[in-house]
């Protein structure tokens, strides 16, 4: 753990493009009016009150309101007037005199990370007496759109290409612009001053931007600044004492909903207590109102959770995997709307910005249910030709096109393994990995075939109750019984300790980690399905605990109740499916152990690059914790100069005010998620659309004990799901003020 600044803040949450990409995600529409080549008014921001449409008709510059300007701040005996003119979709105004002109220009802001905000770009001009603008956000959502479209030429200095503007506007101190944001956060009812989390202003500037902006906008001295980075911060002891601060953990206090999984279902609305939905099914045409968030829970219609969850919690990976919403709202519980409408067929729409639920017909409900019955799902053929327990370096054809070497891999090794091995290769210094081998599937179906259980699942499923889901839960138990008891080929068993022994001598507890070819397959991922096993070949054979043992109980895994469910629910051929083991040796205690994502799930406009983070000190569950307990919770922002960390949350397992990984254990983290986005680009990425890796890891002293641990890599797989479906940044196309 290390002592960070004084708080970790965050608010300006994106995810990773490549140069390129990124251009192209900025090439947006840049007009409201009808031409974007005039330029602005240039009467000072501070004494005007101006609200700028583009002019075909002269070149002298926009069309201007005026409005009475002998007010300034949210008080005083002199009345503020509107002048953003109604109906009219302006380009921008340099005074906000009431809360329509807010809302007329204001957009979704370009991250979900904190719900029901909106906000406005704002901009200093101090090459033109310190001119400020709030630019209509929804058609300019990105700072250079507005400054390239109306700050530029005709009297002004010339706007660069996007790089230069990004490299001066942002890092020097000679810039010419001062670049914000002006949100309001409805659930503290909160208007918030803020920059990105990279942005190196000074204090001096800070205080420059913060006081303008109070001083031409109507609620005055009710705006607060929010430091959005652990550096920003750094400078709010600078800042003099009229500038009001609040800080991510506050303004998430007044938040009451969080979206997780978008989207729409039908179902019956039903409140459960968390406790109860863990170990039993609930119907799947019901939506969930839960009281806390449950460590597991059936295939239900979706979720809504009374306490807040994170992203990477496993019940959101499991809606995930599904396709069903998942929200967060405090109190749900008690929420009179939804108690109105319990035992009630609902429509529920969760956006990244709010939702909605409304009571259906039962005829209504029947009709979507049989409209979005989800695809079938097909699986990689199994090859059951390769009998070599493999080494890492033999699985992949390094020589070979990787995707078509992974392709290769699945249909032998399975997800985990195959994927696990294109990463093994690369170098070890930027990404720390165990060396292992995989059990490949022909042993699974030698132990499935040898015992006859082949047979036995096919009379099970031909039995007429198999329809009921308690029946099949009942069965499937004892079917994982009867796997457990059954015998198991000694001389594979010989050959599985033999090999590690020899690759891992003074080593004796064996890991096995499933690997299927069930997993991965577009928006289901498989995860959580399975549990790892961990054997020791110093226990006696058979006996719990033994290599033996772990083997089987690894296997038999493939054939628990919400896995069954699960593939099901996606028309898997579950006769299609098997499983292989990634073998590795087994970490007895680390000290850190997380998930992170090489692409920030929060953002859809590519803007500000990023990694997601979710990190929990000791061996305690990240993505399955504990009700109430939360980890740390980041976003690095990697590819920029400082690489600035944003704190979301902090763990509830460790002391108040520090962190569960040094500042050296998030960078060395950051070079290998760098690493393992770039290796697996050509495979998973290569259509152009949104594109992460999810990545499992550890902290662990392992290797070198007494000394600070040392990060190693887990696992690599697809992120499952493009949070890329919500329309936040804007359209870059105005039709009217909305």
């Amino acid at each position: 753990m290390t002592q960070p600044l004084t708080h970790r803040l965050s608010h300006r949450l994106s995810h990773r493009l490549t140069p390129r990409l990124l251009l192209s995600a900025l090439a947006l529409g840049t007009a409201c009016g009808d031409d974007t080549s005039a330029t602005p008014d240039e009467t000072t921001g501070s004494s005007s009150a101006t609200a700028g449409t583009a002019d075909t008709t002269a070149s002298s510059g926009p069309s201007t309101t005026s409005a009475d300007t002998s007010s300034s701040g949210s008080t005083g005996d002199s009345p503020w007037a509107c002048v953003v003119t109604e109906g009219l979709s302006q380009d921008y105004s340099q005074q906000l005199g009431c809360r329509d002109d807010f809302d007329a220009l204001a957009s979704l802001p370009l991250d979900a990370s904190i719900a029901g905000a909106r906000s406005i770009k704002t901009f200093i001009d101090r090459s033109g007496d310190n001119a400020l603008y709030f630019a209509n956000s929804r058609c300019y959502p990105i700072h250079w759109n507005f400054a390239s479209a109306f700050l530029s030429g005709d009297g002004l200095p010339p706007v660069p290409d996007l790089g230069t503007f990004n490299s001066i506007e942002y890092y020097s101190p000679n810039r010419r612009f001062l670049l914000g944001a002006l949100t309001y956060y409805e659930g503290p009812n909160k208007f918030t001053y803020e920059l990105s989390p990279y942005d190196t202003a000074d204090a001096d500037m800070i205080m420059q931007a913060y006081r303008q902006i109070r001083d031409d906008s109507y609620f005055g001295e009710e705006l607060v600044f929010h430091p959005t980075s652990s550096a920003i911060e750094g400078l709010v002891p600078s800042l003099d004492e009229d500038i009001e601060i609040i800080t991510t953990d506050e303004l998430f206090a007044g938040v009451q909903y969080q979206a997780y999984n978008l989207g729409e279902t039908y179902g019956r609305l039903a409140f459960y207590n968390a406790d109860e939905v863990a170990g039993t099914y609930i119907p799947f045409r019901d939506i969930a109102v839960l009281d806390a968030v449950p460590i597991d829970i059936s295939i239900t219609a979706g979720i809504i959770t009374a306490e807040f969850q994170t992203p990477l919690a496993h019940i959101n990976v499991l809606s995930v995997n599904r396709g069903t919403p998942n929200m967060g709202l405090r109190n749900a519980h008690e929420d009179p709307e939804l108690l109105a409408l319990e035992g009630k067929n609902v429509r529920l729409v969760v956006d990244a910005f709010g939702y909605t639920v409304e009571e259906v017909t039962q005829e209504e409900a029947d009709a979507w249910w049989e409209e979005n019955k989800p695809d079938p799902l097909g699986v990689p053929q199994l090859d059951l030709t390769e009998t070599d327990l493999t080494d890492m370096e033999d699985v992949v054809d390094d020589a070979a096109d990787l995707s078509a070497a992974i392709d290769e891999g699945l249909t032998k090794f399975g997800s985990k393994g195959t994927n696990y091995a294109a990463l093994f290769d690369m170098d070890p210094a930027v990404i720390p990995m165990q060396d292992g081998f995989v059990i490949p599937f022909y042993y699974y179906d030698q132990f499935m075939n040898d015992n006859g259980f082949w047979d036995q699942i096919t009379a099970l499923e031909a039995d007429p109750e198999w329809a009921d889901p308690v029946f099949r839960e009942e069965q499937l138990l004892a079917f994982q019984a009867d796997l457990r008891a059954a015998p198991i080929d000694q001389a594979f068993l010989a050959a599985v300790i033999t090999k590690f022994n020899t690759k891992f001598p003074g080593q004796h507890k064996i890991r096995f980690r499933s690997s299927t070819n069930a997993e991965d397959l577009g928006t289901f991922t498989g995860a959580g399905l399975y549990n790892s096993q961990t054997g020791d070949t110093e226990d006696p054979p058979g006996s719990q605990g033994s290599v033996e043992w772990a083997i089987k109980e690894a296997w038999l895994n493939i054939w628990n109740p919400r896995a069954y469910e699960e593939r099901g629910y996606y028309s898997i051929d579950q006769h299609a499916c098997a499983m292989a083991l990634l073998t590795t040796p087994n970490f007895p205690d680390e000290e850190a152990n997380g998930v992170a994502v090489t692409n920030n799930i929060f953002d859809t406009s590519g803007v500000e690059p990023g990694f997601y983070v979710n990190v929990q000190i000791g061996e305690n569950e990240v993505v399955q914790p504990e009700p109430g307990v939360l980890p740390d919770a980041y976003l690095h922002y990697f590819y920029y100069p400082g690489q600035p960390v944003t704190y979301i949350t902090h763990s509830t397992l460790i002391p108040a005010g520090q962190t569960v990984l040094t500042n050296q254990q998030v960078q060395d983290l950051g070079v290998a998620l760098d690493a393992i986005h770039t290796r697996f680009l050509p495979v998973y990425g290569n259509d152009g659309e949104w594109y992460g890796m999810d990545v499992e890891f550890k902290f662990d002293d392992k290797l070198d004990p007494g000394n600070p641990p040392t990060l190693f890599i887990k696992q690599a797989r697809p992120f499952p799901w493009d949070p890329g479906s919500s329309d936040i940044g804007g359209s870059g196309e105005c039709d009217g003020v909305q």
